[in-house]
Order: C-alpha cells, then sequence, then structure tokens
C-alpha cells in the first residue's frame, strides 16, 4: 500500500494565490498526497479575494497583516506562527512561491525545523538583489534553502545551475497559465460594474498595474503623467488602472490621474474579473511579475514599467517590452501597440515562452518522484535540470 504524503501549501498575498491555486486543486486530487494549506495573510483583502474564487479553505491562517507593517514584523511574526504550524500539521513538505516575504520566511521556518521545502516558481534573478526589492533577496533565501526547484523554464534552471543548485530541479512550465484555464471564459460577465460596458463605449482598452516598491515617488508620477497623456491623446481608448492599496500608490494615483473620462481608477479587480480584462483588452502596461506570464498567454503584448525583469524569456520572445518608467519612454512604447498594427500584431502573435499549461500536473508529477513514488516521465518539458534543462 503507497503511504501518504504530507504536503503544506504556504502563501500569503494574491499572486502566490493565484499561482498556488491550480497546484493546490491538483495535490488534492492526487490519492499519493494529503494536501492543506495554511496562509500568512501577508496581504489579508485581496488574499480572500482570489481563495475565494478558488473554493480555498485554509487549514491554518496566520493573520499577520498590521497596518503600516515593516519588512522586520511582518516577517517576525510569520517565523513565530510557522513555528507552530509545523508543529501541529508536521508535513512532510512544505511548498512556498516566487519571492515574497512569506516565501523567504516559510522557506527559512522550515529549514529551522527539518522539513523539507519545495519551491514553485524557482530560478527567477534579476542579479540585482535591490531590484525588485525585496522580491530578489527573498527568492535568493528561498532558492538556498529549497531541497527541491521547481523552474518554469530551461533559463531559470540553468540559473540555478550558476548558483551550485544543481540537485532536484525540475522544468515544469508556471502555473499561472494553468490558473487561467479556471478563469478565462467567452461568456463571461464583469462583476466590477464600471467593466460592464467598456466595449460599447470604448474602441480599445488597455490594462494598467504599477505599484512595485521600486517605482514608488518618481518613478510611478512618471507613469502616471504617460498614462494622463495617453488618455488625453487616445479618447476613444479607455486605460483600466487597478489601484493597488498601498497608500504610497492610492495617493498618487488618485492625485494624479482623477477625473479623466477615459481612465478608470478602480479598487483591485478579483481573479476572475482581472484575467478576462486582460483577455479582451489591446495590451497590458505593468510592473507586475505574474502579468508578464498572464498576458502573453491569452495573446497580448505587455510593456514592461521596470529597469529590468526577472522574466527575460518574454522580451526574447517579444511578447512583452522593457520599457522603463521614464514618461518620454512609456508614452512613445504604448503609441506604438496603438497606432502601429505591424508592430502590435508581431507581439500579440509571438509564442508564450511560459508554457502550456500543465505546470501543476509536473510538478505534483516531480513531487512524487522526489519521494520516489514514481519514475520520472521523459522530457522533452518535464525533467531535471542535469539531466536535460541546461
Amino acid at each position: 500500500m503507497s503511504r501518504t504524503v504530507e504536503v503544506l501549501s504556504v502563501f500569503g498575498t494574491r499572486p502566490e494565490a493565484i499561482k498556488m491555486a491550480p497546484l493546490v486543486a491538483e495535490l488534492q486530487r492526487r490519492p499519493l498526497f494529503r494536501s492543506r494549506v495554511c496562509v500568512t495573510a501577508q496581504h489579508r483583502e485581496l488574499l480572500d479575494m482570489v481563495n475565494r474564487h478558488f473554493a480555498i479553505s485554509p487549514d491554518f491562517d496566520l493573520d499577520v497583516m498590521r497596518a503600516g507593517q515593516t519588512l522586520c514584523g511582518l516577517a517576525s511574526r510569520v517565523l513565530a506562527g510557522m513555528e507552530q504550524v509545523f508543529a501541529q500539521a508536521a508535513p512532510a513538505l512544505v511548498l512556498v512561491h516566487g519571492d515574497t516575504a512569506t516565501t523567504a520566511v516559510c522557506a527559512l521556518a522550515a529549514f529551522y525545523a527539518g522539513i523539507p521545502v519545495g519551491h514553485v516558481e524557482a530560478g527567477l534573478r534579476t542579479f540585482d538583489r535591490r531590484s525588485p526589492f525585496p522580491e530578489e533577496g527573498n527568492r535568493l533565501v528561498a532558492g538556498h534553502l529549497a531541497d527541491i526547484h521547481f523552474a518554469p523554464t530551461a533559463r531559470n534552471a540553468q540559473y540555478l545551475k550558476q548558483e551550485n543548485i544543481k540537485k532536484n530541479v525540475y522544468i515544469t512550465g508556471n502555473t499561472v497559465i494553468d490558473a487561467l484555464a479556471y478563469t478565462v471564459r467567452p461568456d463571461y460577465a464583469f462583476a466590477q460594474p464600471a467593466l460592464q460596458d467598456l466595449a460599447t463605449r470604448f474602441a480599445h482598452t488597455v490594462v494598467v498595474t504599477a505599484h512595485r516598491r521600486e517605482n514608488h515617488g518618481a518613478p510611478l508620477e512618471q507613469i502616471c503623467g504617460a498614462l494622463r497623456t495617453l488618455a488625453g491623446r487616445y479618447p476613444d481608448t479607455c486605460f483600466v488602472y487597478p489601484v493597488h492599496p498601498n497608500p504610497a500608490v492610492r495617493q498618487t494615483a488618485e492625485r494624479l490621474l482623477s477625473g479623466l473620462p477615459n481612465l478608470l481608477l478602480l479598487p483591485p479587480l478579483d481573479t476572475a474579473d482581472m484575467h478576462n480584462l486582460m483577455a479582451r483588452c489591446r495590451f497590458v502596461m505593468t510592473d507586475s511579475g505574474g502579468l508578464q506570464e498572464e498576458a502573453p498567454a491569452l495573446g497580448k503584448p505587455v510593456l514592461v514599467l521596470r529597469r529590468e525583469t526577472e522574466r527575460p524569456e518574454a522580451i526574447e520572445a517579444g511578447t512583452a517590452l522593457l520599457c522603463g518608467t521614464r514618461q518620454e519612454a512609456v508614452v512613445a512604447a504604448a503609441v506604438r501597440l496603438l497606432e502601429d498594427e505591424a508592430a502590435y500584431q508581431a507581439m500579440a502573435q509571438a509564442i508564450n515562452p511560459y508554457g502550456d499549461g500543465r505546470a501543476s500536473p509536473r510538478i505534483a508529477d516531480a513531487i512524487e518522484h522526489f519521494f520516489g513514488l514514481r519514475e520520472l516521465p521523459p522530457p522533452p518539458f518535464l525533467g531535471c535540470a542535469e539531466g536535460g534543462g541546461d
């Protein structure tokens, strides 16, 4: 009789929840796993929104979010909380995702407890510890403490190898592509009232997100200046900006962008609204990491509002363009996608480099392989990096 592997998936923010939800569902379907979920609630409302959509009921909830929380305060609460969860749950494997404070601290807590760690979305790098901050540092910590590494692409596996992380590295694709199968529908009706009649009122819709710490202050003001210019130049295009609740973001956006008839400043959208909005838009302007993967899977070009990206595959494939945050550069890049149809189609039709929507089954297969419960399926996509992902 096969043994059951106790797997505890831990996440704390909206992006983590979106990307972990299809993996949690896959683990729950397999009799070889007992799958449980712990949330730190690093972001409370945004996290809960995703969990409701995917019908995830956490088994443990640390509820660590505090108004005005610092990174050190957050980290200390997560570390102490995870010690108690591990004592109760006694998992055989802890799964963390990506590059948040939750990810790094939970990996550290599991390391202290002697519990193996699986790192989903492993191997992303900008090679600048201060940008994005603190994400680059967080993923370095998680990467060097993890026992199993689920790299979305062969390049990510190669980056790990350069850091002498060679054992138990599996190339799987990115779970965010899997999540789209749960959310995007041609007959979708938007929950947010402001989105329900966009197609009848405007020729095009452009989706905007901008919230990263390194863009707070002058860079975000430059981005907002570009949006104001574009909204004035293209009255038949609606720019939809779901604004992150961080006061540093919300106050800047409201001060510089309020009152424009074709620029919607909205509260954060639920996952289904956001994914279906992207599926219907002309293109996406974002400083988010996940949207650089999601939008190309929907055939939508991405203008990356950052100086660098840990997702160079999208740039090289032509699905994304790194345009920075300077107002003139952002405007020029957006004008090209609004006016040059050949340039637009070249990006829209480029091949998405982040997989085929089956990353979650591959990760589950890899976990079974790690615990000696199955043979590893052959390449081309799933494989140990030492054996063929270099």
